[in-house]
């Protein structure tokens, strides 16, 4: 599951948004995320890999 924010950068309130997707989609705790930060430091983009078993 990937995620982007609307502009350049990520809000707390996508941030929120993608977890809580996450979570209903499957995501287990201790799931890695990755992330794409920009050239200053700030969240762009996170990807959780969701597993069905």
């Amino acid at each position: 599951m990937k995620y982007t924010g609307n502009e350049k950068n990520m809000t707390f309130a996508e941030l929120e948004k993608f977890v809580a997707s996450a979570r209903k989609a499957g995501a287990v705790d201790d799931a890695t995320i990755t992330a794409l930060l920009s050239s200053s430091g700030k969240l762009k983009e996170i990807e959780v890999e969701i597993t069905t078993e």
